[in-house]
């Protein structure tokens, strides 16, 4: 008996010892300050309560988990001083950034390191395309953002149509994305160009846009320049419509423009998570509310919830948070898998595969609504 109760002990005590380990330690790299820091707020709160949740069901690898949050900054240079800091925390794992541009300055800081990163909210086409094993993202790319324009400017029988970019990566990119697309389609922009970042009026380049008489504008470019531009539409009473990608959905936009000039832009991105009719989706959001007092107007920190979930889903699978092994069973074996948003799973670059976008509209109360969904081709009213 005494030999049997000793044996008991030793078993809890080792356990005890195994469990009460070194926490697992991910990475999270994003905008916690400037322009976007609303987004880094709503991500930090869904990976929180995530985290949260793995916990409570043991953990991983029988150690808690534990995020290391930092910012990724305004610069490329902020974004790779933060990736680096991560690394020496003894980080397993990294989810984000949320910008292409911090991305693409941090992908070999990571990959040299050898730890999967996810990134949440990076669109521009060739991150997946350079080589990294290890990276994935859960947002779609801004060719199959393009694909989706094209698609509503057919049903609408828009062709004569105006790009303008605003000079960042991500903003060329999607620029070139769609000039690819609208050539393809023999529809060649009739103006494309770049405006000058931080510049307070863009009225002299819209005069020159104005002279090609298109029949609508895209902007391929973050929230305030757009609004920056749309300013400078209402000075000019310029009637013709406006129209943004995704990084524009976003409620600064008002701020910056203001509501008069901003009403009547449409908004073409993935949907806002109230849009989401994912019965997954709605618990979180009810159970986020309850916790945090609002509801996430952004996508993208429900993106950043998928990529944690792929995470910790894929090294309980494996039993492993070696970066080779998650990284083989992401493109191998981790398919239709429930997220935040509905079903994500990764192609053989690392690439979401997702094609649902919707188009909204600003009212004259600067208000988000929904027109439009862009799906497998169709436009569902």
């Amino acid at each position: 008996m005494k030999r049997l109760l000793l044996l008991l002990f030793l078993m809890i005590f080792a356990h005890c010892a195994w469990a009460a380990g070194p926490p697992l330690r991910i990475g999270v790299l994003g905008p916690m300050s400037g322009s976007y820091a609303n987004v880094g707020k709503e991500a930090r709160h869904v990976l929180t309560l995530l985290t949260t949740d793995i916990n409570d069901q043991g953990g991983l690898l029988g150690r808690n988990v534990e995020l290391a949050f930092e910012d990724e900054g305004e610069s490329a240079q902020a974004a790779k001083a933060a990736a680096e800091k991560l690394v020496r925390q003894g980080i397993v794992a990294v989810v984000g950034p949320f910008k292409s541009g911090s991305t693409e300055s941090v992908q070999a800081v990571f990959s040299d390191a050898g730890l999967m990163q996810i990134a949440y909210g990076a669109t521009e086409v060739s991150l997946t395309e350079k080589g990294f094993p290890y990276f994935f993202r859960t947002c779609p790319r801004d060719d199959e953002q393009a694909k989706a324009l094209i698609k509503i400017l057919r049903k609408t029988n828009l062709r004569k149509v105006a790009l303008l970019h605003d000079n960042s990566l991500y903003g060329k990119g999607l620029g070139e994305a769609i000039q690819d697309q609208l050539n393809a389609w023999m529809m060649p922009p009739v103006f494309y160009g770049a405006l000058t970042p931080n510049q307070a009026d863009d009225s002299g380049l819209l005069e020159k846009v104005r002279e090609t008489a298109p029949e609508v504008v895209f902007f391929a470019g973050y929230y305030p320049e757009a609004g920056r531009l749309l300013q400078a539409r209402e000075r000019l009473s310029w009637k013709v419509p406006f129209m943004g990608g995704d990084a524009t959905n976003n409620p600064g936009l008002i701020t910056v423009a203001g509501t008069r000039a901003a009403a009547h832009f449409f908004i073409l991105s993935p949907p806002n998570p109230d849009q989401l009719e994912n019965p997954r989706t709605k618990t979180f959001l009810n159970r986020f509310q309850q916790v945090y007092g609002y509801r996430p107007s952004s996508i993208y920190g429900l993106l950043a919830g998928n990529a944690l979930l792929a995470l910790s889903e894929s090294i309980q699978a494996i039993q492993s948070a070696d970066a080779s092994k998650v990284s083989d069973y992401l493109h191998r074996r981790y398919f239709k898998k429930s997220g935040l948003t509905g079903e994500i799973f990764f192609n053989t670059r690392g690439d979401v595969v997702n094609d649902l976008y919707v188009l909204y509209q600003v009212d004259k109360e600067g208000r988000f609504l929904l027109k439009k969904q862009v799906s497998s081709g169709d436009l569902i009213p």
